[in-house]
């Protein structure tokens, strides 16, 4: 307590610095998983991507971030077991070290969890700083058991949609009518999906607060909305007059508008999952700082969203594309129909994920999605060196982030503990 009440102004501006540094990490390096199947699939430019990600991460991570930042600075610690001034330097630690980890990840183009990286730094600080016991290993394994799960059903989800487009549109005797008939309740769904977590859990965070029932039918009426007029988009795609092209070029083309769909789902969901990631830490600080206490339940100030959600865009706009190669473009060749079943399924595994509170890893929901629609084409679709260095880096990324954090534990309580 003597630290917080002497040095409490300090902490707070370094927890903000670390916070947007998190951000802008999450922007650099994960803006490939919102973006990557869009731009590997010539979809969208990258200029596109960005400019569609800008938009929708910050939505989802200002609406909709809320319900993961409460997990994430939660439960994963015994607060009967350290005092609030140990707390707050763990955290600063932990931001701090997830910050270095990420900047070094983006610059060399390496896929990592952002996820990984932050749980692996609290458990690291708690671990050694505090005790192991001080460690809730049941609530991390929770945490972890998602890692495992969410490629995994993100894999089924992937392989089930393109399955249906394989089966119902690409198997069509005109592949290019059918798509034009059927991809509307594509649209529907991406719609249907992404809005009803908005209003669920979204718009509490700005004061409005809707019952169930009307909350689906509102979100009914923007995915018709949303199907109507991509129906209406569709109609402007006219067929090829090249005979050399491929019958199923057409159907691409129908898909590129969908992708576009399915792009603003994906950056909607990774925003309101992976914001999480900055400023949980963050909100446990400024809560401390202010009660001098750790309390049960931490309210997110809706500042602390903010900054995370403009630490998120900056970073994707200034160092995003690095990332977008290596999931895009070297796992499995992506055209618009597969990176469309890729990123819906990753979104819907996000946004499922972000309305219950669990904070997966959206790196490896897409990679997950990915590898289902190349098993739809067989698994020699798949490039399995890159999955193979993908996994290595998930696997040094947790101890990394605990490495990392136990230094800058010690460091900061050297400085400020004395």
């Amino acid at each position: 307590m003597i630290l917080i009440a002497e040095y409490g102004h300090i902490l707070i501006i370094l927890a903000c610095m670390f916070g947007f540094f998190v951000a802008w990490g999450l922007g650099a390096n994960d803006v490939a998983n919102a973006m990557a199947t869009s731009v590997g699939s010539r979809a969208l430019t990258i200029r596109q991507a960005l400019m569609i990600a800008v938009v929708f991460e910050f939505a989802g991570a200002y609406l909709a971030g809320g319900e993961v930042t409460s997990t994430i600075s939660k439960g994963m610690i015994d607060a009967s077991m350290i005092s609030p001034d140990l707390l707050v330097l763990g955290m600063l630690a932990s931001m701090l070290a997830t910050g270095i980890w990420l900047l070094l990840a983006s610059l060399k183009g390496w896929p990592v969890s952002t996820t990984h990286t932050i749980v692996g730094a609290i458990v690291g600080f708690a671990a050694v700083g505090v005790g192991v016991d001080s460690v809730h290993w049941g609530k991390i394994g929770g945490i972890a058991l998602s890692w495992v799960l969410s490629p995994a059903l993100a894999g089924i989800i992937a392989f089930m949609l393109f399955r249906s487009v394989q089966m119902f549109i690409l198997s069509a005797d005109d592949p290019f009518a059918k798509a034009q008939k059927l991809v509307p309740f594509y649209m529907f769904y991406a719609g249907f999906f992404v809005s009803l977590l908005i209003m669920l859990k979204g718009l509490k965070h700005v004061g409005v607060d809707l019952e169930a029932w009307q909350s689906i039918a509102i979100a009914v009426l923007i995915a018709t909305a949303v199907a109507l007029f991509g129906k209406f988009l569709l109609t402007r795609v006219k067929p090829s007059s090249d005979e050399k092209a491929s019958r199923f070029a057409d159907v691409e083309r129908v898909f590129a508008v969908l992708m576009i769909f399915s792009a603003c789902a994906m950056a909607f969901a990774h925003g309101s999952n992976d914001v999480s990631n900055a400023v949980g830490p963050l909100a446990a600080i400024v809560g401390v700082v202010g009660s001098g206490k750790i309390a049960a339940q931490t309210a997110v100030p809706s500042w602390v969203l903010l900054l995370g959600a403009v630490g998120l865009v900056t970073g994707l706009v200034t160092l995003g594309y690095k990332v977008i190669a290596t999931i895009g473009k070297k796992i499995t060749e992506l055209t618009p129909s597969r990176g469309f079943a890729a990123e819906l399924a990753a979104s819907s595994t996000v946004v499922m994920a972000s309305a219950f509170g669990i904070p997966l890893s959206t790196t490896h929901a897409l990679v997950g999605a990915i590898l289902g629609v190349g098993m739809a084409r067989g698994i020699g679709a798949i490039d399995l060196r890159v999955v193979g260095s993908i996994f290595a880096t998930w696997i040094i990324t947790l101890p990394a982030g605990a490495t990392l954090s136990i230094i800058f534990f010690f460091m900061f309580k050297g400085m400020f503990a004395g």
